[in-house]
């Protein structure tokens, strides 16, 4: 029957018409956005590269023109159609077993389509592209155009069915409305299937050995880490970050999310941080130009992969402890991400020291391109060489922390070690884990503010013959403190529980990612460690041959000099300890305090001297000690003139000690000890 022309002129318009681009296009993957190169000409990448074009423009000019006539092809010959009965996914093939269905009119409803007993179950694949543009779900009719191509295998006997770019998903009239709204609202969690090559190929001498191996390794390890799913009316969740960074792209994961686990929560410095640390006492989110940091997690996959999250700007650190007891070794679910960078080891040798202290895993994890059964999980894996760091999407929800489920398998809580133990590790750049005693704080200005932490355990205390008894750790100034940690430091001493600290090159030092706490964490591995607190003194070692700069010792012995050069005393305000006083404007004879704003009547003397001692523990050096207040007045007592001025001879011969000082320098030209005599703080010295 001849077609009217007005029909004809209809149709050729909807074939010129360019076609629109569709919004919810799934974003190109890395490797589509990456920047074009020059093709040669004629050669076959260039012909592969001309067909695909051709293909993808073929499919979107038949889509286009389903969409002009009324959403069905005009052609009916040679459609297959078939009714969805199950969705999983195969190396990035959509893989959907149906039924091929009779043909029946497109305006019955689905329970009214006739199911054809003889037809035998199909297998159907749709590419990636194919799949996102259907949102097929089980129990939809698709109706697959011309040319499909039927593969019979032969060791199967389900048909499976390729090519179907120009597919087409039927919604039948009583159910579309509702199929929309209701599925709308929804995202479908696709099961994926991961077939290893040597199932592929049927290696069955490799196969064999992964099963022996994985069934030695189940007498040794816990169960596989189990990911607890989400319900379907949340957004599609995945377990692997790579697999996600690699769909979703780094514009950023809009309608995804990805499963991990918590590993540690961390503050990480904003510009500038050091000179002002532990001034700040609010707390807040988003990008604050007054923040001392970046809220920071590290987070785990079910494949290992590793990713650092930087989540929310901080203007104190107050609250880091809490994070840590909330959220590590819990499940979260990212959503809302972008990747700042891709860095790998060389570029982040600390962010790298603390993967590799969690590595490898305490459990089985998945291997990419193998199945996910408990059989080809393993721990047998290379560290990783890179790793994502993510930051979240202003004005979204980022970070889902399931804090009521239980700790997952796959985390490693921190492995405590005594101080012993860490001093013997030949390793470098070695992350550790202690609780130790503060005796001692220190700071330092170089380049920038450095604190210096002198600290002890039961395991440096309890033995006597062991050496040092004291060690010193750096406090860099990228590692963030909490005001309650310099705080309770700067008054009193109390055990620190010391997280993730580097050890390397004899020395310990807290540097970025390194957490202190004034709490041991709910969960973590004590390996033995000794963990009890000091009850008895507190010893020091005494200063001998071994004695090292920037070491705190104990020095006893006998006064064979005193350092006049620097000997001197001046008065100061017996009411606030002002050192600065001025003669009184009306008498002077009597002194005045600015601070106080008053008349000094009894002013208190302050002194500082230097002495010479002679050591029988250090015999071939010069020692000079700096003295506090105390031991100068114990030292001169009943040793003054008339006038108030004392003689050197007074003190010569003099014994003291046991004085507890921090050791300035050691040189051996001249052979020279500089030590200064310090106050232990409150709780360490009480015995």
């Amino acid at each position: 029957m001849a077609r009217p022309a007005s029909e004809w002129l209809k149709s050729a318009q909807a074939l010129l018409r360019t076609p629109g681009k569709q919004a919810g296009k799934a974003p190109r993957a890395p490797a589509e956005s990456t920047k074009k190169r020059k093709l040669l000409r004629g050669g076959l990448a260039e012909r592969l590269c001309r067909l695909q074009n051709r293909e993808r423009s073929a499919i979107s000019f038949w889509r286009h023109q389903c969409i002009s006539d009324a959403k069905t092809p005009s052609d009916k010959s040679g459609v297959l159609i078939v009714k969805i009965l199950e969705i999983f996914e195969e190396c990035t093939i959509q893989i959907a077993i149906c039924q091929q269905l009779e043909q029946s009119p497109a305006t019955l409803s689905s329970e009214d389509t006739i199911i054809s007993a003889g037809e035998p179950i199909l297998k159907v694949l749709f590419a990636r592209e194919t799949a996102a543009h259907l949102k097929s779900r089980p129990q939809d009719v698709i109706h697959i155009y011309p040319p499909w191509q039927k593969l019979l295998l032969g060791n199967a006997d389900v048909p499976v069915i390729m090519n179907t770019y120009f597919s087409q998903k039927v919604l039948f009239t009583e159910h579309s409305e509702t199929r929309e709204k209701t599925y709308g609202l929804t995202k479908m969690l696709i099961r994926k299937n991961i077939i290893s090559l040597a199932q592929t190929f049927r290696l069955n001498d490799l196969d064999d050995e992964l099963h022996q191996e994985s069934s030695d390794n189940q007498h040794q390890l816990e169960t596989p880490p189990t990911f607890p799913t989400l319900s379907v009316s949340q957004s599609a969740v995945n377990d692997s970050l790579l697999e996600m960074v690699e769909s979703q792209g780094a514009v950023g994961w809009r309608e995804s999310q990805v499963q991990v686990v918590i590993q540690r929560v961390y503050c990480l410095p904003a510009r500038g941080y050091g000179s002002h640390r532990g001034k700040t006492t609010a707390c807040g989110g988003g990008r604050d130009a007054d923040a001392i940091g970046e809220l920071c997690l590290l987070v785990q996959d079910a494949y290992g992969m590793f990713s650092e999250v930087q989540l929310q700007s901080l203007s104190s650190a107050d609250d880091i402890e809490q994070y840590c007891r909330r959220w590590e070794g819990k499940f979260c679910c990212l959503a809302g991400m972008k990747i700042l960078q891709r860095t790998t080891r060389g570029r982040a040798l600390g962010l790298f020291s603390l993967i590799d202290s969690l590595w490898p895993p305490v459990v089985p994890v998945k291997v990419p391109g193998q199945s996910q059964d408990s059989e080809m999980m393993t721990t047998n894996l290379p560290r990783p060489s890179f790793c994502y760091i993510l930051t979240a999407r202003s004005g979204e929800i980022h970070v889902e922390v399931d804090e009521e489920e239980q700790i997952a398998n796959l985390y490693q809580p921190p492995a405590v070690h005594g101080l012993k133990q860490i001093l013997q590790i030949d390793g470098c750049n070695e992350r550790c884990n202690f609780w130790a005693q503060v005796l001692y704080l220190k700071l330092q200005v170089i380049f920038s503010l450095k604190i210096w932490l002198f600290v002890t355990d039961s395991t440096l205390q309890n033995v006597v013959h062991i050496t040092p008894k004291v060690v010193p750790v750096s406090v860099a100034a990228s590692c963030v403190l909490s005001t309650e940690i310099t705080e309770s430091l700067s008054v009193a001493s109390r055990p620190i529980f010391f997280k993730d600290a580097l050890w390397g090159n004899g020395r310990i030092i807290c540097v970025e990612r390194t957490v202190l706490l004034l709490q041991k964490p709910l969960l973590y591995s004590a390996a033995g460690a000794d963990l009890s607190e000091l009850t008895g003194p507190v010893r020091l070692d005494e200063l001998d041959s071994t004695t090292q700069a920037n070491s705190v010792c104990a020095v006893r012995g006998t006064v064979v000099g005193v350092n006049e050069s620097t000997a001197f005393s001046w008065p100061t305000c017996d009411r606030c300890g002002n050192g600065k006083l001025e003669l009184c404007p009306q008498d002077r004879g009597l002194l005045y305090c600015n601070q106080c704003s008053e008349v000094v009547i009894s002013p208190v003397l302050k002194m500082q001297l230097e002495v010479f001692l002679s050591c029988p523990s250090r015999s071939q050096s010069a020692v000079k000690v700096k003295l506090l207040q105390r031991t100068i007045s114990s030292l001169l007592m009943s040793s003054a003139n008339e006038d108030g001025s004392y003689e050197v001879q007074s003190v010569l011969g003099k014994e003291v000690g046991l004085l507890n000082c921090y050791v300035h320098s050691v040189t051996s030209h001249p052979n020279c000890v500089a030590l200064e005599e310090i106050v232990l703080l409150e709780a360490a010295a009480r015995h």
